[in-house]
């Protein structure tokens, strides 16, 4: 099986149906254990805490370069010493692989 970090995102424009819960789970587990599935299993969301605001934005920085290479972009927020990231496929209302392939690969990135 491919690690999800070496995969690339495909565009979704609609038209196919979100992952049910148990696909959602499953893939999950392929990620760090600190992504969570919300109760309606629509997205996955992690928080990542920083020593100072410089180490968040450069954190920032380096999840927004992997957004706009894979063009799957995700819901931040971002304050003094933490990122909270929300991944969803907007176009569907619910989760793809691509969400998880995203979040695997910022998994990827050096711990600050």
């Amino acid at each position: 099986m491919t690690d999800l970090h070496t995969r690339r995102c495909v565009p979704c424009e609609g038209g196919i149906a979100p992952l049910p819960r148990a696909a959602a789970e499953e893939v999950l587990q392929r990620l760090d254990e600190n992504w969570q599935l919300s109760v309606d299993a629509t997205s996955i969301q992690r928080e990542f805490r920083f020593k100072d605001f410089f180490r968040t934005m450069s954190f920032v920085n380096a999840l927004a370069h992997i957004a706009n290479l894979e063009d799957h972009h995700p819901d931040l927020e971002i304050g003094y010493g933490y990122c909270r990231v929300r991944f969803t496929t907007h176009a569907i209302k619910g989760l793809s692989e691509n969400d998880f392939i995203c979040a695997a690969k910022i998994d990827q990135l050096p711990p600050a």
